[in-house]
């Protein structure tokens, strides 16, 4: 059999191979142990994997060597499920398991994405004394890692008798890899105190970690570490100082750390092309691609991968097929598994989305990355069915999704308000146990948006160690279902914590204090922004702008707006319906001739707002200018639209007017509308109208508690107790309740809550009401809106004309 070795070796071709299988089977040789396992050996290296494992089926009696290479040629190949399963049929037989098997076994379960048979692995291992073995461990330790279960692997690591330089190095890699890049730095800094040396692989991952957190000053004393140290390597530690700069944003260091290279090799260019598409520089990124050309140096795939993406930036379609058709001559990647993702990425920033499914297709139909990248694509585009028709399609083929996958997956169900497709993902997730912080986070987006507040609190709850990320999703989730108060309250715990906060999170509380018009804490807010240093953008800035107009600060809303170095169209619309809300329509209408002068277009919102400005006083004839004009800039007007303009005429007694608009409505005439119209009935004492539109009332449902409400007020003052009856059984067939009002005051920074006919929130209540009643007849004897005091009296709906005087009560109470 010895003989026989060297020709295994030199077996080339898989016609070779066979010759020689057949050779040792009339010989009878192909029954010894030895001349069969390297025959599975050949097969495995010739990607004739079939044929290996049919030499390992014939054999009677496997030893555990034999076993152990062909599990080790299916996790080459990826055949990851088929390894598992080997590995159960090997424990059902009875073959004996040594050490050597568990490595490859370990590789299989994370490559497959199973999270509870590594449990299992894990359990065995201890149970066979394993455990203790350093190969072994840093195999599960590896594992863990890849599978996203940072917490174990450290728990592993942590029991770990005897920790070496490989084990320390593969965990501050594994904790950069999973996002975690401070815990990576801080093991790095305990391993240094441990008195271990660290080596070049360790370099590479602490300088990933410092460009993920942009630790420039970090960054540099690490680059001195390395100098210090001569550390050399092959070249990679070079390259990634490279982009460790290009991520910190220190071009300048990053060029001339490529230039002191004396003789750059490909990943060198790699590496600074990488670096120009990490700032932003996607053409010098090409001209580097041109330099490295001229060099004679060869591109590789990774390369092209990243020449392909700059080309995506830039929108270069036929560019990026030039460099597709470079790399098919050059025969760089063969099977398209990584220019297939980049190709598809290509045409999906160009807009070419109906090619994508094609490419997918014929270039990467088993390879996770380019079902990802197109997904994504989908997603970021707004085709969100098409994005979970892609996940559903990629699942039905046996492909197992990655945290991208199901992230991408999950916004798209948010987005699409798809609850019951979000439900049998996170199904999914839990039976995978595949629960990494960027999944988890895209679950709380995904309930938060589909409006399950407290499915998104519950997951949130859970998470050991939140992220800024994490404490943003979940005070976003409750300031747009409107859980302002949870939401700063929220912000409050994370403020108080000294936990990292940043612009998303500003941005989020801000909203949430607009939404209650908590001003005071928005004021609050603001400061800090400024003290925190924290870069205003246009968002900011308009969110700021917002919320001091709905709080009633509007001259400093005025004073946000003319300091914007940049205005969107959302900045001016927010300007214009600040000003509506006030009354200050002659100020609304000249804001909106100004930005028409800026060259900026309006949308339906800017629309919506103009109308609604006119509304609030009583700007009949301007009302109806701007709703002619909107069609003047290819705006049809929605329902909202609509019932503005209906709103406006009835409360200016243009009933028929409004009945006439509504019965030349292209849209389906809903609550609201009719609503608009049923309250100008009302205030102008108009039953003729009531009467005329009653057939047209009859069969509208609707949730809106406000709409039956003033039904059902109407018919009670016109003495028609009937049918205010059947409008409230109605209400309460449905499960409506009419929903009490309230009001918000600010006093000694202190928020007070005032519900309609609620005496005991306030330990002066009995005082506040003698004063509205007072505040009543006052009113009466200077004819004043006589409607609008009883409501203030009625309902105790504090709006801002008294809440100056109630603050005679302040000194009693605060």
């Amino acid at each position: 059999m010895t003989l026989y070795m060297p020709l295994f070796r030199s077996c080339t071709s898989l016609r070779t191979l066979t010759q020689l299988h057949a050779h040792l089977f009339v010989s009878s040789l192909h029954k010894d142990p030895l001349a069969s396992t390297k025959l599975i050996e050949s097969y495995a290296r010739l990607d004739s994997l079939q044929s290996a494992r049919q030499v390992f089926e014939t054999f009677q009696n496997p030893d555990f060597f034999m076993v152990g290479v062909l599990l080790k040629c299916y996790v080459w190949n990826r055949f990851f499920e088929e390894g598992i399963q080997l590995y159960y049929k090997m424990l059902y037989h009875g073959i004996h398991i040594n050490r050597f098997i568990f490595p490859s076994i370990l590789r299989a379960c994370s490559g497959f994405g199973d999270l509870g048979s590594c449990g299992k692995l894990h359990g065995r291992l201890i149970k066979c004394g394993f455990d203790s073995d350093p190969v072994v461990e840093t195999s599960l330790l590896s594992v863990y890692g890849e599978m996203g279960c940072i917490d174990i692997a450290r728990k592993v690591f942590d029991a770990m008798p005897i920790k070496d330089v490989v084990s320390w190095s593969s965990m501050v890699e594994l904790s950069v890899e999973n996002g975690e890049a401070n815990e990576g730095l801080e093991t790095f800094r305990w391993m240094v105190s441990e008195g271990v040396n660290p080596d070049s692989v360790s370099m590479l991952s602490v300088g990933e970690a410092c460009g993920d957190l942009g630790f420039l000053r970090l960054a540099k004393s690490v680059h001195g570490h390395v100098v210090r140290r001569k550390m050399e390597s092959d070249g990679s530690l070079d390259n990634s100082l490279v982009v460790m700069y290009g991520k910190c944003g220190d071009l300048v260091s990053a060029e001339k750390m490529f230039q002191e290279i004396t003789h750059p090799r490909t990943a060198s260019w790699t590496a600074m092309i990488s670096c120009y598409n990490q700032t932003g520089y996607f053409r010098k990124a090409l001209d580097v691609f041109v330099e490295m050309q001229d060099s004679k140096a060869e591109p590789n795939s990774v390369t092209i991968m990243s020449i392909l993406s700059s080309c995506a930036r830039l929108g270069l379609l036929k560019e990026g097929k030039s460099i597709i058709c470079f790399a098919i001559r050059k025969d760089l990647d063969p099977n398209l598994d990584l220019l297939g993702p980049a190709l598809l990425e290509l045409y999906a920033e160009c807009g070419k989305l109906s090619n994508c499914e094609k490419i997918l297709l014929t270039t990467g139909e088993e390879n996770v990355v380019s079902w990802n990248m197109l997904i994504g694509s989908y997603a970021r585009k707004g085709f969100l069915r098409e994005a979970l028709g892609l996940f559903a399609q990629m699942h039905a083929k046996g492909l197992m999704p990655d945290s991208f996958s199901l992230a991408s997956s999950l916004s798209a169900c948010g987005n699409a308000s798809l609850i019951q497709f979000g439900h049998q993902i996170h199904c999914h997730i839990i039976k995978r146990g595949y629960f990494d912080e960027f999944v988890r986070n895209s679950l709380i987006d995904m309930y938060s948006k589909c409006g399950f507040v407290d499915s998104a609190y519950l997951i949130f709850d859970s998470l050991k160690k939140r992220s800024v990320v994490s404490w943003n999703s979940m005070i976003c989730g409750f300031s747009q279902n409107g859980y302002s108060v949870e939401a700063i309250g929220l912000f409050d715990q994370m403020y108080l914590n000294c936990l990292e906060v940043n612009e998303v999170t500003f941005l989020s509380v801000i909203q949430a204090c607009s939404q209650i018009g908590y001003l005071e804490k928005g004021k609050w807010a603001h400061h800090k922004v400024i003290i925190y240093g924290v870069k205003k953008d246009i968002y900011i800035d308009t969110a700021l702008l917002d919320m001091y107009a709905k709080s009633g600060d509007l001259r400093t809303a005025q004073g946000v707006f003319n300091s914007m170095s940049e205005r969107s169209i959302v900045s001016w619309s927010a300007m214009i319906a600040g000003y509506g809300m006030h009354g200050r329509v002659n100020a609304a209408i000249s804001l909106f001739n100004q930005m028409l002068e800026s060259g900026i277009k309006p949308n339906d919102v800017t629309f919506m707002n103009i109308l609604s400005a006119c509304s609030h006083a009583g700007a009949v004839e301007e009302g109806r200018s701007y709703f002619s004009l909107m069609k003047d800039f290819g705006i049809e007007p929605n329902t909202e639209h609509f019932s503005c303009i209906v709103d406006l005429l009835s409360r200016a007694g243009d009933l028929d007017g409004a009945y006439e608009i509504i019965k030349s409505m292209p849209l389906p005439v809903d609550a609201s509308i009719w609503g608009a119209l049923l309250n100008g009935c009302r205030i102008h004492r108009r039953m003729d109208m009531f009467e005329n539109i009653q057939r047209d009332i009859s069969d509208i449902c609707t949730d809106d508690t406000g709409y039956y409400t003033l039904l059902s007020n109407i018919y009670a003052e016109g003495g028609n107790w009937d049918e205010f009856g059947k409008v409230r059984l109605k209400m309460k067939g449905i499960g409506l309740k009419k929903v009490p009002g309230y009001s918000t005051i600010d006093l000694n920074k202190r928020t007070y809550r005032f519900g309609a006919g609620d005496h005991s929130l306030h330990p002066q209540m009995r005082e506040i009401y003698s004063f509205l009643e007072n505040f009543q007849s006052l009113a009466r004897g200077h004819d004043y809106n006589m409607e609008y005091v009883s409501s203030l009296s009625d309902n105790c709906l504090l709006s801002s004309d008294v809440n100056n005087v109630l603050r005679q009560f302040e000194p009693a109470y605060t």
